[in-house]
């Protein structure tokens, strides 16, 4: 087995362990809400998680760098850098509703290699690494090491932009970087828009049920699992110039075919 792939086992594990752990603040009562510096909120359930990722990391693969949404940075000499979203939709999280995934990523030399999306609410998962597919699975066991019966997760077939179903996590972010128009133009050049927000909306891309997701602002957390899913599911992944990058700050998923045409409709 390789390297890589046995990093994305452990992924698997690791994020399954993660989400059931997230579960138990799930809806509960007393959750303690913060705000981090840029106003955006963070729960004892997002910290909790993120340590008991980096303890099982510093047990498995203590030579390999990590960088997590609440805790940061911490160097290794592997090669390989871990990315940690331990609650991708907090907003989501904190309101009850099911839509917010726990997100690992394994960057190997440099490239996002190797991601999972679990998400604990709908016991839903799905996980890629190159040139090994990307895997879907529902009725996910969060007490267990690995997931059971995944089918290959796959893209739609829309070809035509007119034709598809597009996703956005929220109108005012697009407003809050200055895109209100070219938001306006993608929603006239597509069939229907939807707010199947954060890392769901990439989901639903990466399993076929719509054809884009659009998210002006991201980080290296939030992409690092996204790009070696959506491409690993016959789909592209860029950043809002085009460029195949998870550092771009931004995020576009398509199932590929409708791509270019997109890209286009945002530049006008």
């Amino acid at each position: 087995m390789s390297e890589l792939r046995e990093r994305l086992d452990l992924a698997v594990a690791i994020a399954l362990e993660a989400g059931a752990y997230v579960m138990r603040s799930y809806r509960a009562p007393g959750l303690t809400v913060d705000s981090k510096a840029d106003a955006s909120p963070v729960t004892d359930a997002d910290r909790g998680a993120e340590e008991l990722v980096r303890q099982r990391l510093a047990r498995a693969a203590p030579a390999d760098a990590i960088t997590g949404e609440e805790f940061g940075e911490a160097p290794g000499t592997s090669g390989f850098r871990w990315y940690l979203d331990p609650i991708d939709g907090t907003q989501s999280f904190i309101r009850g509703v099911p839509l917010f995934g726990t997100m690992l990523a394994v960057e190997q030399d440099g490239e996002a290699a190797a991601g999972v999306i679990v998400f604990p609410a709908l016991r839903e998962a799905v996980y890629a690494a190159k040139g090994a597919g990307a895997w879907a699975a529902d009725g996910v066991d969060l007490s267990a090491h690995a997931v059971a019966n995944p089918a290959p997760a796959a893209v739609s077939e829309t070809a035509a932009l007119s034709e598809a179903t597009l996703s956005q996590t929220s109108t005012r972010i697009f407003d809050d970087h200055g895109l209100s128009a070219a938001y306006a133009r993608v929603s006239r050049a597509v069939r229907t828009v939807r707010g199947w927000g954060d890392c769901y909306g990439h989901y639903l891309v990466a399993t076929g049920r719509i054809d884009a997701m659009l998210d002006p602002e991201l980080k290296a957390w939030d992409t690092a699992p996204l790009k070696p899913i959506i491409e690993e599911a016959g789909g592209r992944f860029t950043d809002w110039s085009g460029a195949p990058t998870i550092y771009g700050n931004s995020g576009i998923s398509t199932n590929g075919r409708i791509h270019d045409a997109l890209l286009a409709a945002l530049r006008g």
